[in-house]
Parts: C-alpha cells; sequence; structure tokens
C-alpha cells in the first residue's frame, strides 16, 4: 500500500475484496475530508499530526464528492454534508512521534526481520488478557514451535480499561506469565465500520505485515466469519483476502479440580467456571471487590485496578444542564459545599456564569461559541476528573450534540453523570432577578435559551430535578443519593456538628467530623 484508493479500487476492495488489479485487499484505506477544506485546484496536501507537524504529502490524483452517507449519489441528492474523497500516493516525510510506549511502537519491516525465520504466532486484542488467554496462547505456541507476537490495537475504546495506555500495561504484565521472546507491539488499529468479519480480516492483514505466520482468535470471531475455508491442522482457516492462516482458540474453561485453563471438552461436565464478561470483570472493579486469582494473574490485576479504580476513588464529573433560572446553579453550589465539608476528594465548581467570565472570556451567545464554551468546560472538567477529582459544571448547555461530546471526552479518564433541572419556563421566568426573560420577550436580548432559542432536554440524564416541587436541600440529598447508590460516594451515616455544638442530643458533647473519622469535642 503506497497510498490512498482511487474510487475504482476502494469499490473493488469494499465489495469483493481485492484491488480492481486482483491483488487481495479486503480494507479500503481512503481519505475522506469536508468538501471546503481543499481548494479545488489543489495537487498536493500535506498530512500533519495533531500538533500540526507535517508528516507526508498526499499528491492528490482523485478527488471525489461524497455525503455523509459515504457515496456520490449520496452527494448528489444533497443528503448530508460534502465530503471529499482524495486518492494518490503518500509520500512520508518523518517517522511520527507516537506519545506513551514509543519505544514498543516498532516500524513493520523492523519487527518482521526481528522474527524472520520460524513460526510467528500473533494474537490482537482490544481487552486485558487473562488466564484464559495466557493459557491458549502458550498453547497454541508450542504446538506450532513459534514465537509470540501479541498487539494491543489502540485506536477506539479499550475493553474495560478504557484507555488504550492502559490496555498496553495489562497486556505487558500478562507478557510476564508468556514464554520468553514474546513481542509487544501496539497497532493503531481502530475497529472496521463493516463489522467482526472485517475486523478479523483487518487484524490478520496487520498480523502478517508484522512477521506473523498464523494468527489466533477468539472463537465467536472465527465462527461466523463468511467464506473461511480449512488450512491446515490446529483447526486453521484460510479467509478470503488474507495471506496468513487463523487459528480459532476453541471453547476454553477453568477447571477448579485441576486449577488451571483448558479446552472445555477436557473438563468434566458441570464442573466448568466460566470467564467473567467485561461487564462483570468492570462491576468488580468499580465496586473495589476482589478479582478472582484463577482469572487473571496478580500482575495484571494490579494493573486492571490502576486503570479501573473503584468508584469512590476515581475522577468524576457531575454536569448540570437546564435553563436560566432553573436552579441548577444553586443546586450546584450546595452539592460543591457539601462534599466539600467531606472531604472525600478534591472539588472543582465550574458554575456558567463564573467560567464564562474567565475561561470564555469574549465568546458570544451563536451556536459555534455556545458549543465551544460548552467544550472548554469539559475539556477542564475532564482535566479534574483524570486526577481523581470532581468536577460539578452548571452551564445551561442547551444543545444534546454539545453535552454528548463532554460526556465522550470525561468517559474516556474518569466516570460523567448528567442532572437535567428541569424546572418549568414559567418558573424560571418568575425567579428571574436580572430580567433577562423580560428582555428576551421584548426583543432586547436574541438567541436567549427558553424564548428565541431551544433548548433540547436530555434524554440520556442520569437524575432530572425539578426544583419547582423540591426545596434546595432536598435536590441536595437526590444527587448525593445518586452518588451513595452508584458507589462514588461512602455512605456515611453521621451527624453534623452545629455552631457551637448546639443541637447535638447525643451525650458526651457535640461531634465533628474531620474526614471519614467521627472525633467527640
Amino acid at each position: 500500500m503506497r497510498g490512498f484508493l482511487d474510487a475504482a479500487d476502494a469499490a473493488w476492495s469494499a465489495e469483493r475484496g481485492v484491488l480492481a488489479d486482483g491483488t487481495p485487499w479486503p480494507v479500503p484505506v481512503t481519505l475522506e475530508v469536508p468538501a471546503g477544506a481543499v481548494p479545488a485546484g489543489a495537487e498536493q496536501l500535506v498530512l500533519q499530526d495533531l500538533e500540526g507537524s507535517p508528516l507526508a504529502v498526499l499528491s492528490i490524483t482523485e478527488r471525489a464528492t461524497l455525503a455523509s452517507s459515504g457515496t456520490p449519489a449520496a452527494a448528489a441528492a444533497g443528503a448530508g454534508p460534502a465530503m471529499v474523497r482524495l486518492a494518490g500516493p503518500v509520500t512520508a516525510l518523518r517517522q511520527p512521534e507516537h506519545g506513551p510506549f514509543r519505544a514498543l511502537r516498532r516500524r513493520p519491516a523492523d519487527v518482521r526481520a526481528e522474527l524472520a525465520g520460524g513460526n510467528v504466532l500473533a494474537y490482537a486484542t482490544r481487552r486485558p488478557l487473562n488466564k484464559r488467554h495466557i493459557g491458549q496462547l502458550r498453547h497454541f505456541a508450542s504446538q506450532l514451535n513459534a514465537r509470540l507476537l501479541v498487539l494491543p490495537l489502540v485506536i477506539g475504546p479499550a475493553a474495560v480499561v478504557t484507555r488504550p495506555e492502559a490496555l498496553v500495561r495489562t497486556v505487558l504484565a500478562a507478557g510476564q506469565n508468556l514464554p520468553a521472546g514474546t513481542l509487544v507491539v501496539p497497532v493503531p488499529l481502530g475497529p472496521r465500520p463493516a463489522g467482526p468479519d472485517a475486523d478479523l480480516q483487518a487484524q490478520a492483514i496487520v498480523a502478517a505485515a508484522y512477521g506473523a505466520t498464523h494468527l489466533l482468535a477468539d472463537a465467536p470471531e472465527v465462527a461466523g466469519t463468511a467464506g473461511a475455508l480449512p488450512g491446515g491442522k490446529n483447526g486453521a482457516l484460510t479467509l478470503p483476502g488474507v495471506p496468513i492462516p487463523v487459528i480459532g482458540a476453541g471453547e476454553w474453561a477453568y477447571d477448579p479440580r485441576s486449577e488451571v485453563w483448558r479446552p472445555l471438552a477436557l473438563i468434566e461436565p458441570g464442573a466448568e467456571r466460566g470467564e467473567l464478561t467485561d461487564a462483570e470483570l468492570a462491576a468488580l472493579l468499580d465496586s473495589g471487590a476482589d478479582v478472582p486469582a484463577w482469572f487473571a494473574p496478580p500482575e495484571v490485576i494490579r494493573e486492571l485496578r490502576r486503570a479501573r479504580p473503584p468508584r469512590a476513588e476515581r475522577g468524576l464529573v457531575i454536569f448540570f444542564t437546564g435553563l436560566s433560572g432553573s436552579g441548577k446553579s444553586t443546586v450546584a453550589r450546595g452539592l460543591a459545599e457539601t462534599l466539600t465539608e467531606r472531604g472525600d476528594r478534591t472539588v472543582s465548581l465550574l458554575d456558567g456564569d463564573q467560567v464564562r467570565h474567565l475561561l470564555s472570556a469574549g465568546l458570544s451567545f451563536s451556536r459555534a461559541d455556545r458549543d465551544l464554551n460548552i467544550a472548554r468546560i469539559g475539556f477542564v472538567a475532564a482535566e479534574v476528573a483524570r486526577h481523581g477529582g470532581i468536577a460539578i459544571c452548571a452551564p445551561i448547555a442547551p444543545y444534546a450534540q454539545a453535552r454528548a461530546a463532554v460526556r465522550e471526552m470525561v468517559t474516556k479518564v474518569g466516570d460523567f453523570l448528567l442532572v437535567h433541572v428541569s424546572t418549568p419556563v414559567e418558573v424560571c421566568e418568575a425567579r428571574d432577578r436580572k430580567g433577562l426573560y423580560a428582555k428576551a420577550r421584548a426583543g432586547l436580548i436574541t438567541g436567549f435559551t427558553g424564548v428565541s432559542d431551544p433548548y433540547q432536554e436530555p434524554r440520556d440524564a442520569d437524575l432530572v430535578l425539578d426544583t419547582s416541587t423540591m426545596t434546595r436541600q432536598q435536590a441536595i440529598d437526590a444527587v448525593l443519593k445518586l452518588l451513595v447508590t452508584g458507589g462514588w460516594l461512602a455512605d456515611k451515616v453521621s451527624e453534623a456538628a452545629e455552631p457551637n455544638g448546639a443541637g447535638s442530643s447525643r451525650p458526651g458533647g457535640s461531634m465533628l467530623r474531620l474526614g471519614p473519622a467521627v472525633r467527640r469535642l
């Protein structure tokens, strides 16, 4: 592959798994950009990294106008925003800088050279390796007399641990239990939109490029692969357009009598113990419960806990949204004060008006600037969560897309809770001390949410509050209940101290809570 495919090659690859000249290539490699991003007469396009540093130059030999659906026909019909697909050879300017684990991100040619001369069994993964994986890799590598090549796939979300660098750490930890000479090479391969078959084909092609002679795949991934043909011993299959055989790992389970993982057929029926699902493993980590030793080695469990600490220790963003005057700022401030008094974690309050004077000064109330305001709030909140703190945000945030972008940003590093303060607009207007609603209805303020600009009510809120039917304290208590039941806060049942010790009904003086402990004065 020397560049981005033209329309003919892309169509043949997508429909038949080969290029127009018959070369097997089941993964279309294309470049699509917004129609206005590249001038119509441009002959070259500089490809840059996220910091704007040039990486390569595309010599444009073909361009085709597309739409959001990705077809020229859809573009002609005016369906969705116009995109342009560019094709042509790519000339590298320098090697990319990969960030974390840069030393492991090796060129395929270098890995091939190191592994040359014998069988190489590869395994590509988006999830942490457990004892089942380790047992299967050791077993099949022994049968093939092969070296092992483990490829953590670091584009897209990683199962359970979320972040790609955490996935790599767990794989390296598991590597301590794999044969000497095992290579771990992170690969920037994202999930294929066409589904599991295309995923498996792409993984096999990439594994072969790194020098693998065989690819090990989990049983469900192989079972339904279209066009698979028997390819040799060990249950290997030959897939269309894939240069190496794929081995189905088969069904394995834990045998508690022998205390090993082995093929299900070798275990006495009814005695087997199944693997934890991703959801079950996540629930154990979220609650701080022990991960069973039969499931994963201690080195892997340690990395799992680092990557996914219990909710009570994990960064959290509580994002209030609602109309002006709904009470979201009042409840947010009260919640911040209560959490600060508890002292579980650091608390940062990012209130809408406060943020506009500092973080987002100079922005207007246009749709674009409102979205930018929410994005900036989300970025700061995500950084608070990344470092284990609690960020409480209280902007209006009227647009669902902007809220979803913040949720996506935060959930890469912590947890996100959306609280919709659904107080009716009539009540909000009656409370309006600044007279903003009156000015908006008089036409003095344009683009005012709830009057001349829409508010898109959340359909994904974790909690809905109507402050017209509850007190400030009841609203705060409702949020605290959500935090306790969800495991983000410990359920501390103790009596709060009042000024000068007044109001205490317990013998022996008033109570002062310092962090998690309760001390008598």
